[in-house]
């Protein structure tokens, strides 16, 4: 039996969406608004569909005119709000467009998209590795 492996430059699978404006790599959307993503606005809100691709190992939907590319699994830069560990839980924040880093010791069901792979040690705004899940 012979095996192939394929590679990838990228670390991500995406999909493109109709967003209701242009947003930067790692903002974190949800699906709503006046097209079919929006960023989000609400703490730990399931309707999450990820956070924007910078350049997607895979693609899905490419033919999509003016659509953004919403990373829906791999490793991904994105916009998180406070202090992160690496390992922690990622939920959107009320903080438009970014995440949030909360408790493993509560389930919040579908609200969790991600998974930190890299720390933020501040209170701001700022950008982390993170991996879709």
């Amino acid at each position: 039996m012979l095996f192939r492996s394929i590679h990838a430059v990228y670390a991500d699978l995406a999909e493109n969406y109709l967003a209701d404006q242009t947003y930067e790599a790692g903002t974190v959307l949800i699906f709503g608004g006046e097209q079919e993503v929006t960023e989000c606005t609400t703490y730990c809100d399931a309707r999450v569909a990820g956070a924007v691709s910078t350049n997607p190992a895979y693609l899905m939907n490419g033919a999509l005119e003016n659509g953004t590319a919403i990373a829906l699994r791999g490793r991904v830069p994105v916009k998180v709000i406070g202090p992160v560990t690496k390992g922690d839980l990622l939920v959107t924040s009320e903080t438009p467009g970014h995440a949030v880093a909360v408790s493993p010791n509560v389930n919040y069901g579908l609200a969790v998209f991600a998974k930190a792979i890299q720390n933020k040690t501040t209170d701001g705004a700022g950008v982390i590795e993170a991996v879709i899940l």
